[in-house]
């Protein structure tokens, strides 16, 4: 019998449940959620819906299943929290770049993933590796972070144009940096540009529930798992 994989993908602003690519359910999320909020939340919007297990992808750093740090932009208490034991299923946790990342995996080279949203997710994947990154908190100049300008605050402070520009510049360097043979650019912003420049790939927010599901992959004819996150 084939396992049903509720996909849980966690953002600063909303929650979004999958259970396929077009059925999705989702509730706001933001500074004030902590795991009590979220748990209520999560039971009254996934009602009637049955599953086996949930891939959940969480916007902090998250080691071994376990998450490491509290989130930038939800409410504290998070840091150790059991979803498993909370939501009643087997969970795979993972970053929530992490996991949109995996998803959008071509199945070939080295690909940087970097999400523009309310911060900057980022990930590397390559050759069945899932390497979760932290590069929204790089130094960048006048004592900021790279991820102040290159999401929702950028914008804001930039203007689009100047913010567009100052993204694509940075993308640039980070995929030589990484020395990845492609980037999948994706998260909330990614609609503000048309054509992208030749190496950088569209991400669609459909490809966290393609993440979720490859985070149970298993090996042909084995019970390893296919996919391995450092």
């Amino acid at each position: 019998m084939k396992k049903r994989i509720l996909v849980v993908d966690i953002g600063g602003t909303c929650v979004k449940l999958l259970m396929s690519g077009r059925v999705e359910r989702e509730f706001a999320s933001g500074p004030q959620m902590a795991p009590k909020e979220f748990v209520g939340r999560f039971k009254q919007a996934a009602r009637g819906w049955d599953f086996d297990a949930a891939s959940i992808g969480f916007p902090a750093p998250v080691r071994k299943g376990r998450i490491r740090g509290n989130p930038k932009h939800l409410g504290k208490g998070w840091i150790g929290f059991d979803f498993a034991k909370a939501l009643r299923v087997p969970v795979r946790l993972v970053n929530d770049a992490a996991m949109q990342a995996l998803g959008s995996y071509l199945g070939n080279g080295r690909m940087l993933f970097l999400g523009l949203g309310t911060g900057l997710g980022s990930a590397l994947v390559w050759d069945r590796t899932l390497m979760p990154l932290e590069l929204g908190d790089l130094p960048y100049p006048e004592a900021k972070i790279i991820e102040n300008d290159l999401g929702i605050p950028g914008l804001d402070s930039l203007g689009e144009k100047k913010w567009k520009e100052e993204v694509l510049y940075a993308v640039g360097q980070l995929k030589r940096a990484f020395i990845a043979d492609y980037v999948v650019l994706g998260g909330g912003l990614v609609h503000r540009f048309g054509r992208l420049p030749h190496g950088i790939v569209r991400g669609r927010n459909e490809n966290a529930f393609l993440g979720g599901k490859r985070l149970w992959e298993t090996k042909r004819n084995s019970r390893e798992l296919k996919w391995r996150v450092l």
